[in-house]
């Protein structure tokens, strides 16, 4: 199964609350391969601390974990780490292929009986969520985009309403179907704008989510939105 890459359009966009709705909805593992900033936590813990999912899991470790809140490659430089997009996928692959087998063959939530149909099994989905938006600059030379490239993910781009959010959703679709990826659909996060449909026809895609807005994203609101968006979810990234 490819790997599930969530990104947005801008920083702040409620990425890891869509990630963590998405792991939940899946039963799936969570990865943060890259974190810059952990004074108040990091990503990794706040999807930890709200799942429920019993095939619902996080890998602890990100493959680079930096103390600056900055852009990656600024906060990697301060370190003097480079962030390598090989290591990256190399950890990758290593943590995918060590995953515990769960019990069970099939999710009963999922359909099975539907000619077409791609049905992974229990724990098979991977959600990998970026830092920030496509073209956040990982080192000299390498942005986000690359390694999505690099791990032939699924793309899940996530949006929020604000003024000029229009805009930046579909300059990162473009920027998505000029490198080629294969963006699966859009989640909207946040208090609805009345234009989320507009975004989805415009950029060429089928299927579009929304999270709604709350103040306290906690372990019950998570579970919610799973179960809530779990069919969408399935058809988002799995019907032909």
């Amino acid at each position: 199964m490819r790997p599930i890459f969530i990104t947005g359009i801008g920083t702040d966009v409620g990425k890891t609350v869509a990630a963590a709705a998405v792991t939940e909805a899946l039963g799936a593992a969570y990865w943060k391969p890259v974190q810059a900033g952990f004074d108040h936590g990091t990503d990794t813990e706040w999807v930890a601390a709200r799942l429920s999912h019993p095939w619902a899991r996080v890998v602890p470790k990100e493959a680079y974990k930096l103390r600056l809140p900055a852009s990656p490659h600024i906060a990697a430089r301060q370190e003097k780490v480079i962030i390598d997009l090989e290591e990256i996928h190399r950890q990758f692959l290593e943590i995918r292929a060590n995953l515990p087998v769960l019990p069970g063959q099939t999710d009963p939530r999922r359909p099975s009986n539907i000619p077409g149909w791609s049905t992974p099994g229990p724990g098979d989905d991977f959600v990998i969520e970026g830092a920030g938006g496509l073209m956040v600059p990982l080192n000299e030379s390498e942005f986000v985009i690359d390694l999505i490239k690099k791990l032939d993910a699924n793309v899940i781009i996530v949006s929020r309403n604000y003024l000029g959010s229009i805009n930046h959703s579909l300059l990162t679709a473009a920027v998505c179907k000029a490198h080629g990826l294969n963006v699966a659909g859009w989640i909207f996060n946040g208090e609805p704008s009345g234009y989320e449909e507009e975004i989805v026809d415009w950029s060429g895609c089928r299927w579009g989510i929304t999270i709604p807005w709350t103040e306290h994203p906690d372990k019950d609101f998570i579970r919610e939105q799973g179960e809530r968006i779990r069919m969408e979810l399935m058809m988002m990234l799995y019907r032909p």
